[in-house]
Formats: structure tokens, C-alpha cells, sequence
């Protein structure tokens, strides 16, 4: 990279950390050293290699920690020490997981783990099995161990995640599936729509919110009495909550979002980050031109810097945006939606998220 950007730099998933402690913690117990740094191999193939931040051992007991690092991403695990105790349990037990002090127990189905287990994710725990049968490979003996997992502070951590909305319980999720954490990926925050989805569904939930913030989330809550396992965290992905649903449908579907980031949807944005979509100050001049507004108006709304600006503009000439994008959004989410057997009610906030512009389920 040259100039002022620099490439980011990627880190481990806190799956990938569990299984270097747990990987240096069987060593220590067949060898009685503990690997420091410990290697592992990546689900996808490659190695990489782990500094232990703390060890200890006591007969047949073994614990190993390490920080973890997820490089350039906002992760809110990032500098968080995943610990892990590695117990001997008699011939053929197998390996049992546990969730230590800030991991959380899945307490609802629909999850890649069924309820009443520890919120430790497939492939972390093929990981871990796999490096815990390479120290048993080289002694000769079985993998029979309990392994415990902790995340120090997870508890207070997981009220950061959706762990929470998505029924696990006490802390936060092992997770990862390539062991790699890719800085600001969009596919993490994407399969958790998708888990949210499962998880509604699996429970029975009949109406689900995809919102694309707090104050719209606040909104669809100040008018629904629904659970919080109905909120799916959608973000900026639109695209991915609704070509989703559209395979895996639930019967009523609330969207809530903020009058700029609806006026891309409306548009056929699926991604309505900024910096992957842009507001058409033409699409929106030709709605206020529609509505009767005169050339300087129009001319005025080709100019703007913001959405906000001509909604704004529009209003002082009372001619209410929010409802037409409202109404041609959800146009555009039935599209995408396509036959699903979804109803779809859209509605559009202010900053203060007072709703200004509605597409209900009859529109």
C-alpha cells in the first residue's frame, strides 16, 4: 500500500486462541513443559503461532492463557485473555467442553449448538479435538479430556454482542471458522443477522425488526411489544437480512431505518453503508419535481449536500418526502424478497426517531 493508507492488519479468533492454550495445557500434562510460543493449524490450512501469557499445572490439571489480538478490527474482545484448563478425565470419556468464567451457555435452539451446551462453536471445537489428538498421537494416549474456556471480563463483554438478543447466557461466544479475524469483515456482522434469523425461527417468532440502528430499533420497540430475539442487528445489511429471509421466511417483517440510508434502499442499494452506496440526488429531485415543487426548488435539491438537506428543503415547501420512500422502499424489499411469504410494513425515522414516513403492511 503507499500514500496515507496503510493495509490492515488481521488477527485470531478467539477460537483460534482456545485452541493454542488448550493445545500448550495437554502438552504440559504429557510432557510437563508447556509450548511456548504453541502452534496451530488454521482450519483452512497454514500455521500460526501463540505467546502464552500465563501457565500452570497441577497434577492432573493443566491451564494455559493467551491475549488475544484481532489486529486492525473494532473486535471488543481485542486485548481480552482467553484462558483454558485442561483436566484428565478416565479412558474413552472423549473430549467434554465447559464454559468457564465469561463464556456464555446457549440457551435457545436455532444456534450452530444446542441448548444447555457452552457457547463454543463447531469448528473451534474441531480445532481444539484435532491439536488435543496431535499431543495424544505423539505420547500414544487417548484424548480424554474436560476442557474449560474463559474469557476474562466476557460476562460485561458479551453485553456488547448479540449475545444477549440471541439467548446465550453469561458471556461471550468461541467463535471463528477460518481462525483468522479479517479487519472491519462484513461477513461476521452478516452471519449473525443469519443466526438471529435461525434463532427467531426456531423459537416460533412470527414478526421479526431488521433495524439499522438504536434509534430505529427504539422506534419499532416504542410501538411493538416484541421479544429481543425479533430485533435482528441488520446495520447497514440490508441485502443480507432480506435475500435471507427470502430462503428462510417469517411471516411479518418490520424495517426501520433512517431517511437517508431508506432512500438508498428505495434505490435498490442492498449495502447502505456510505461507503458503498451513494444517495441520487437525481432520484430525489425527481420525487419533489413530482410533487408539484417549482424548477428553484428542484435545482436546489440537485445541489444538496445531504439527503437530510433535501428532505429538509422539501418540508419547508410542505411536501413530505418520508412517506414516498417509505412506500417505494418496501417496493424495492418485495422485489428482493421476491414471492417470500412475507409481509413487509417499512418505516422511516428522524435523529430523534420519530417515525416520518410509513409503508404499513397493506400499502
Amino acid at each position: 500500500m503507499t500514500g496515507d493508507h496503510k493495509e490492515l492488519r488481521r488477527g485470531w479468533t478467539t477460537g483460534a486462541c482456545a485452541t493454542a492454550a488448550a493445545k500448550a495445557a495437554a502438552h504440559a500434562l504429557a510432557y510437563g513443559q508447556f509450548l511456548d510460543p504453541v502452534e496451530i493449524t488454521l482450519p483452512k490450512g497454514g500455521t500460526t503461532s501463540f505467546v502464552l501469557a500465563g501457565h500452570s499445572q497441577d497434577g492432573d490439571v493443566a491451564s494455559a492463557s493467551i491475549i488475544k489480538d484481532a489486529g486492525d478490527d473494532p473486535d471488543v474482545t481485542h486485548g481480552a485473555l482467553v484462558s483454558v484448563e485442561v483436566r484428565r478425565l478416565p479412558k474413552d470419556s472423549g473430549v467434554v467442553f465447559k464454559a468457564g468464567s465469561g463464556v456464555g451457555m446457549v440457551t435457545r435452539p436455532g444456534l450452530p449448538i444446542p441448548p444447555g451446551e457452552p457457547a463454543i462453536n463447531p469448528v473451534p471445537r474441531k480445532m481444539i479435538c484435532e491439536a488435543l489428538n496431535e499431543i495424544g498421537s505423539l505420547n500414544g494416549r487417548a484424548s480424554d479430556y474436560e476442557v474449560t474456556i474463559s474469557i476474562e471480563n466476557g460476562e460485561e463483554l458479551a453485553l456488547k454482542t448479540l449475545n444477549p438478543r440471541l439467548g446465550i447466557v453469561g458471556g461471550l461466544s468461541i467463535l471463528g471458522t477460518s481462525g483468522i479475524v479479517r479487519p472491519f469483515s462484513c461477513a461476521a456482522w452478516i452471519a449473525s443477522i443469519h443466526r438471529g434469523v435461525d434463532v427467531a425461527r426456531a423459537i416460533g417468532l412470527q414478526h421479526v425488526v431488521g433495524a439499522t440502528g438504536s434509534t430505529s430499533e427504539e422506534a419499532v420497540r416504542a410501538r411493538y411489544s416484541l421479544e429481543d430475539a425479533a430485533f435482528m442487528d441488520m446495520g447497514d445489511f440490508a441485502g443480507g437480512l432480506l435475500k435471507y429471509l427470502r430462503a428462510h421466511p417469517v411471516p411479518k417483517l418490520t424495517l426501520c431505518g433512517g431517511f437517508a440510508k431508506f432512500t438508498k434502499l428505495a434505490q435498490g442499494a442492498l449495502d447502505l453503508h456510505s461507503a458503498r452506496s451513494q444517495i441520487d440526488l437525481h432520484f430525489l429531485a425527481t420525487l419533489v419535481k413530482q410533487e408539484g415543487a417549482q424548477q428553484p426548488l428542484v435545482e436546489a435539491c440537485l445541489k444538496a449536500n445531504t439527503a437530510k438537506e433535501v428532505l429538509d428543503m422539501a418540508k419547508q415547501h410542505n411536501i413530505d418526502l418520508g412517506p414516498h420512500i417509505a412506500r417505494i422502499a418496501k417496493s424495492a424489499v418485495k422485489d428482493i424478497l421476491r414471492d417470500a411469504p412475507i409481509s413487509v410494513e417499512v418505516l422511516i425515522t428522524d435523529r430523534e426517531g420519530s417515525i416520518i414516513g410509513e409503508a404499513s403492511w397493506n400499502d
